[in-house]
């Protein structure tokens, strides 16, 4: 019997329409155009501005367009994951939330936080149950309102940041396609360079909290980096090594887009041209976990049924991974 494989059978993403450029930012703190497209490759970002708007709402439109691309009724989904680092609230799940407002009533959904990484650590942990034989129909929801965590007083964070959501549908298959492997890392040593100093159990919220802006994200640029640029590089060479791939027979690198000089020292180390990279960070900056699947999304005409792909991400904690996929429809095909 042929081996049960979980394939992704459609993409949809969705970005905040208000656009926060470098020039804008220029007005806010002491930085420059040149100084951030230089040490980050970005000139834009989206925000999600309006009251009382969230992840779940930008969640929301990526899995409406979802359901409508691929045909899917909102009663056929067995489960949704979601990956988030701001969630809607402490509890419940987003993933629930998300689920309540497009009509998903017959599934079971949760959240995942594993940083910038969480995206993929999702991906996988959402295969496993389609690979089960039990679940037909699984939406992971890749979102972050980055926004509003971030500090704009702080010009080291203030530029990386955006917001933006995108979905997949993963669906059984017994073709040559789909979710092939993946390898996952964990060091938790690295959490003290990238966090969120308040809210959590440890440091509860207070006033003293919100007076010494420990609500927004922490983070020490040059050991992030420098860790960065060495294990996403490493990773998305060992997947290739394990499956025995050449850089001939990868069609498509899709990083995390957390910096474009991390980008390109992976796409290097695995001898990749540039343009068979992904590359968007230019116009949305690091939005966490919606940065793979807007990509897959932007690129999505461009794929064809059995391109080899490398998803490779680094987060905070330190997390990171890479998982090889063989894609499983061609793009154009799909409205």
């Amino acid at each position: 019997m042929a081996k049960l494989r979980a394939a992704i059978k459609g993409i949809h993403a969705w970005a905040p329409e208000d656009v926060l450029t470098n020039q804008d930012l220029e007005k806010m703190v002491d930085t420059t155009d040149e100084w951030i497209t230089t040490r980050t490759g970005i000139k834009e970002r989206h925000i999600l501005k309006g009251e009382g708007l969230g992840t779940s709402d930008m969640g929301v439109e990526a899995v409406k367009g979802l359901l409508k691309k691929t045909g899917t009724k909102p009663e056929e989904v067995d489960l949704l994951i979601c990956a988030t680092v701001t969630p809607d609230m402490q509890f419940p799940a987003t993933a629930n939330i998300i689920s309540d407002k497009v009509g998903i009533k017959n599934a079971f959904s949760f959240d995942m936080n594993a940083a910038c990484s969480t995206f993929i650590y999702a991906l996988v942990t959402a295969s496993k149950y389609v690979e089960s034989g039990e679940y037909k129909k699984v939406i992971v929801v890749g979102g972050d309102k980055m926004s509003s965590i971030t500090d704009y007083t702080d010009r080291a964070t203030c530029v990386i940041f955006g917001d933006a959501a995108g979905a997949v549908l993963l669906e059984p298959t017994t073709e040559d396609v789909g979710i092939i492997d993946h390898r996952f890392y964990t060091d938790g040593s690295g959490r003290v360079h990238l966090h969120q100093k308040a809210g959590g159990s440890v440091k509860p919220a207070s006033h003293a909290t919100v007076d010494a802006r420990e609500h927004f994200i922490y983070q020490e640029g040059q050991p992030v980096f420098k860790f960065a640029v060495t294990n996403m590089a490493d990773v998305a060479v060992e997947i290739m090594q394990r499956n025995h791939l050449s850089s001939d027979d990868i069609d498509w690198l899709v990083p995390h887009q957390a910096n474009l000089r991390i980008i390109e020292a992976t796409a290097r180390r695995m001898k990749l041209q540039k343009e068979k990279v992904m590359i968007n960070i230019q116009r949305y900056g690091n939005t966490t976990n919606g940065t793979i699947p807007m990509c897959l999304y932007e690129w999505e005409s461009q794929l064809k049924k059995g391109d080899n792909l490398v998803l490779a991400a680094f987060g905070g904690g330190f997390t990171w991974g890479a998982i090889y996929l063989k894609w499983a429809y061609d793009g154009k095909k799909q409205g």
